[in-house]
């Protein structure tokens, strides 16, 4: 997941020990297998979190599209505009813990506007909430739209400012001599994280199809959003039951407010000294040194110089965010059955934290070794360089991808075009003439596609039977729209618009009814209902998940001894269907099956080669990335760094939106193609970036700062013997 090693703790290290016991001294801390007790307590709390976030985000677009009822665009920009909020806050998230409340009261406060949030959102999604009249459909969609955005603001806040405080505060928990732990603590931390992920993915998505409601059966989005929810509340318990266990740190100052206080003090006398008169200086930092002292600056200069190379970088996270809006859109048009499995469309985000797990033991343990014995210089921004071009490669494999898809996808009408299907639903042979076209069609049967016609051109539509006369058919046919010409006679017949102008949502199967008898009918199907079906007329399309559904018929003209229950054929994905209901010789029913829309015929598997591509990507990229970070910054400058990593990704959310909402493309492979090229050329800027970089020890630097100190010290206390030294204790 994007996750790796975006949470790391400049902490402290801890001492060995076997088996669980409390420590002495005045720490409340106990170990357990030389771990401190109170990092059991940090790992369930991320699991959950991350449970939480995860499963919550997995829902959002299709909840967007499909209750709230906007289109690709907006869904996605508006799931781009949350994830780059989650990234922007943990700057808010630092500058609090670290300048004001300390990691233990932030995590505690965010965590509860976290779950408040969760519950509006879950809250939001109760369609019965405004459904008055009880007919499936929200009556005032406003107070939905306002609710889930209330409480995606919360979870902005919350999720992103818990976000550097909670590794962090983990690794506080350690003391000296326990530098193994503390490293086997962020493996397990880690893997907390994409074990949360991987589940919720799973799980919720599959929640999301239920069917519930009290007046009208929906897709269960209160319920796949309420588990996130109630996963977060018990994080929250969680964690503020180790309380008495806590190793806290308070608050030190915000280095962040320092170091932009040098860098605008820099810039601010270097302009008031712009003249020539004034010697240049070594670098432009070195402005600062009239208010702020050589290891502050020195310091500052290490993070501007690994902060220069972050400019290129938010263009990866453009790309590997989308696996969560444009791969999962994608996956709707495809079809979910992996042999006996059935997928969800948006269950396949769910194989990014498969792979992760998969994949990272591999790199460290096989990849990396065999480079190194193989006499290759593998540095870190060439691993990074690489992961850059993999995610490009990746969004390669989706445009070709989407290409097998469009070939599959029916042709819906234009602008000014009209497309229209005769289905015969009476007892004789008839013949339909259209302009350019005669259609003849035997008792029960349809013609075998849709007829394209420019509007301005439909003059005429003529129906006949054998030993009938010709009648008209008078009809202004909407642009834009499919319809079907229900005929049963010569001078009986209806045109109904489908309303199907795209393929069914989220991968669902839409299926209407016609009534051929001469009473009302009432459908129920799968919980849902067809209520009033008159006589020669066609319901509306409802929507249905994949598999075999069954359906009664009620009427009171229906004898008892005939059936009233049938089964539908096995429902694929993406597909709709016309069910005819007609009445037999022995006065019994009769169901017909037309197809509408074929389903989906590019199966989900295809989408594996892109998610391996860009999981391989984030591995080399992301896990080097914050290890190269942290490796070329001083030790008290990693919070300023972590700030800097998250923003990286707000900014790549945020070239998502710009580019989404600038460029309409009429095809989907050619926005792929798009990001593919770009970061293509960040990718190769970033290498002529990397060739030129030169790797530093801030370790050494450091040290020989704390060198010059203690000879500094050592020669002040030289010129007083006689003082009696100090203690640190007095200090």
């Amino acid at each position: 997941m994007a996750e790796l090693g975006k949470e790391r703790a400049p902490s402290s290290a801890d001492r060995n020990g076997k088996g669980c016991a409390c420590r002495g001294g005045t720490s409340k801390s106990r170990s357990c297998f030389g771990y401190p007790l109170s990092i059991f307590f940090i790992v369930i709390n991320e699991f959950c979190e991350r449970f939480s976030y995860y499963g919550m985000r997995a829902l959002l677009v299709l909840y967007f599209r499909n209750f709230i009822g906007w289109d690709d665009d907006l869904s996605t920009a508006i799931y781009h505009t949350f994830a780059a909020l989650c990234y922007l806050t943990p700057i808010l998230g630092a500058l609090i813990a670290d300048s004001w409340l300390g990691k233990f009261k932030t995590i505690i406060s965010l965590s509860i506007v976290y779950t408040i949030g969760q519950a509006v959102i879950s809250v939001s999604s109760i369609n019965d909430l405004t459904d008055h009249n009880h007919d499936g459909t929200p009556d005032i969609l406003p107070v939905h739209v306002a609710l889930s955005m209330i409480g995606l603001v919360l979870i902005a806040f919350g999720t992103g400012g818990i976000k550097p405080c909670v590794s962090a505060f983990g690794g506080d928990q350690f003391e000296e001599g326990q530098e193994k732990q503390r490293n086997r603590f962020f493996s397990i931390f880690y893997l907390a994280i994409n074990a949360g992920s991987l589940l919720s993915t799973i799980i919720t998505p599959i929640l999301r199809v239920q069917q519930c409601g009290i007046h009208s059966q929906q897709a269960c989005y209160p319920l796949a959003f309420g588990v996130p929810a109630a996963l977060m509340a018990v994080s929250l318990i969680v964690f503020v039951l180790g309380s008495g266990m806590y190793k806290k740190v308070q608050p030190q100052g915000n280095i962040m407010s320092k170091v932009a206080k040098c860098i605008g003090f820099a810039i601010k006398n270097r302009f008031r000294h712009r003249s020539k008169t004034f010697p240049k200086r070594e670098h432009w930092l070195d402005w600062a040194k009239e208010k702020y002292d050589e290891r502050l600056i020195s310091q500052t200069k290490m993070v501007m110089k690994v902060m220069s190379l972050y400019i290129p970088l938010p263009m990866f996270w453009a790309l590997f965010d989308q696996q969560g809006s444009r791969w999962t859109l994608q996956a709707t048009t495809m079809s979910g059955k992996i042999g006996t499995i059935e997928i969800q469309p948006d269950q396949m985000q769910t194989v990014n934290a498969i792979l992760i797990v998969i994949m990272v033991p591999i790199m460290d343990a096989v990849v990396y070794p065999l480079i190194a014995k193989c006499g290759l210089n593998f540095t870190s921004l060439k691993r990074m360089t690489v992961g850059m071009f993999l995610a490009s490669m990746a969004f390669v494999a989706a445009a070709i991808v989407q290409v097998e898809i469009d070939k599959t996808l029916p042709v819906f009408p234009g602008g000014n075009q009209v497309q229209i299907k005769v289905l015969n639903i009476g007892n004789n042979n008839m013949t339909v003439y259209l302009p350019g076209d005669t259609v003849t069609l035997e008792q029960m049967s349809q013609t075998n596609r849709f007829l394209t016609f420019d509007v301005d051109k439909l003059t005429s539509i003529n129906v006949s039977s054998p030993e009938s006369p010709v009648t008209a058919v008078t009809h202004n046919f909407e642009p834009g729209h499919r319809h079907t010409l229900l005929v049963w006679a010569p001078n009986n017949y209806l045109v109904v618009k489908d309303g199907l102008n795209q393929k069914p949502e989220k991968g669902e199967n839409g299926i209407r009814f016609v009534n051929t008898l001469n009473e009302m009918l009432t459908i129920t199907m799968s919980g849902k209902v067809y209520e009033n079906l008159t006589s020669y007329n066609a319901s509306n399309y409802q929507f249905f998940p994949s598999g075999v559904k069954d359906f009664t018929i009620n009427s009171t003209e229906i004898a008892s001894n005939c059936q009233r229950t049938f089964k539908s054929s096995n429902l694929d994905f993406g597909s709709a269907y016309t069910y005819v209901i007609r009445r037999m010789n022995d006065g019994c029913l009769e169901v017909k099956q037309f197809e509408d829309i074929p389903p989906n015929t590019v199966n989900m598997a295809l989408q594996i080669p892109q998610y391996f591509l860009l999981t391989c990507g984030e591995v080399v990229f992301s896990v080097t990335g914050l290890e190269f970070s942290y490796s070329q910054a001083p030790s008290n400058m990693k919070s300023v760094l972590q700030a800097g990593w998250l923003l990286t990704v707000a900014v790549g959310n945020i070239i998502v939106l710009i580019v989404a909402g600038a460029g309409h493309f009429e095809k989907q492979w050619a926005e792929y193609v798009l990001f593919a090229s770009l970061l293509l050329v960040v990718c190769v800027i970033f290498a002529i970036m990397a060739r030129f970089y030169t790797y530093i020890n801030p370790a050494e630097i450091e040290a020989q700062f704390e060198e010059d100190e203690k000879k500094k010290n050592a020669g002040k206390e030289n010129l007083y013997p006689a003082l009696e030294p100090v203690s640190q204790t007095n200090m």
